[in-house]
């Protein structure tokens, strides 16, 4: 079985390449601080409502070691964490928070180096009120993700691989690097050309 740790050193723009638009978060969830490490890591699912942010802080002692802390939120008014509760997921050994919502603290939160994905930053918290279960499927960053999916987050973006898919993916993806550390740019830059000519004869281009 495929471990998502595997795809630790697979960028983001080759995942995206296999899988398409469909599994590439938007631009909007992106690191909160310079020079991220890329994580990856399977997905632990978290729901909660605008202004809220209960179910974030009960599944940081909840997740297993390793998970990457996925949040459906929208909420763009309310945090969802901030620097305590990163840095009680850090020390629980998890891997990042990809949130679509926002967090505060960011100054701590980058000083602990602890990976966080998101829309932004504002000083207010949310309330703790909303009940909802973990580990059910999430939209964030208009895509659908379920427990257990992987998630692979580097300065790129964020994409995820769905968990039936994980080994099939890992292997093409391997086997695409390899063929591209092959290939010289003089003979990609040649590829390239007549890829591009091709398609522009192919169109009337005749420049």
């Amino acid at each position: 079985m495929t471990d998502a740790t595997d795809f630790q050193g697979i960028p983001t723009t080759t995942l995206a390449d296999l899988l398409g638009r469909a599994q590439v978060m938007d631009i909007g969830i992106r690191p909160l601080w310079d020079l991220v490490p890329r994580v990856a890591g399977p997905a632990f699912t978290v729901s909660c409502p605008p202004g809220d942010n209960l179910m974030l802080h009960a599944a940081i002692h909840r997740a297993r070691p390793g998970s990457v802390i996925v949040v459906e939120s929208g909420d763009l008014d309310y945090a969802l964490a901030g620097g305590n509760v990163c840095a009680v997921a850090q020390r629980r050994g998890i891997a990042a928070f990809v949130a679509d919502g926002l967090i505060r603290d960011l100054a701590e939160v980058r000083d602990m180096s602890f990976p966080v994905f998101a829309r932004g930053v504002i000083p207010i918290p949310g309330e703790k009120k909303a009940v909802r279960p973990l580990n059910e499927r999430v939209r964030c960053g208009g895509v659908r993700i379920g427990a257990g999916d992987v998630v692979v987050a580097d300065e790129e973006g964020v994409v995820v691989v769905p968990d039936a898919r994980r080994t099939q993916v890992l292997a093409d993806a391997h086997a695409k690097l390899a063929a591209e550390a092959a290939e010289t740019l003089d003979i990609w830059e040649a590829k390239h050309r007549a890829r591009i000519d091709m398609i522009l004869g192919a169109n009337g281009f005749d420049g």
